[in-house]
């Protein structure tokens, strides 16, 4: 996985330790251990983290799923699935992004 700047480029000024701890803690600490979960399973279970919360943050890491090789009919069938338990309106919202990212 390529080194993470997000946290320094958005946040880097403003709020430097948490720029520091995104970047270098969570995704280069963190999403590294490989051997432990791939980058593919860590994408999906991000996915369905940020789905089930409603943030904005879900489209950067559908995108980073799309990358970690989550197929459409993956994220299909895991924003299908969370409809149930998270909601229909987060769902649809979901799918919305999905289609956009991955194309219909």
């Amino acid at each position: 996985m390529k080194k993470q700047t997000a946290g320094r480029d958005q946040l880097g000024a403003f709020a430097p330790k948490f720029a520091e701890l995104n970047d270098d803690v969570l995704f280069g600490e963190v999403w590294s251990r490989e051997e432990q979960l791939s980058a593919r399973d860590r994408s999906l279970i991000t996915c369905a983290s940020l789905l089930t919360q409603g943030v904005p943050q879900l489209e950067a890491h559908m995108n980073i799923a799309k990358q970690n090789g989550v197929t459409k009919e993956e994220i299909v069938e895991l924003i299908t699935h969370l409809a149930f338990y998270t909601g229909w309106p987060k769902a649809w919202s979901a799918f919305t992004l999905a289609k956009e990212i991955y194309g219909d």
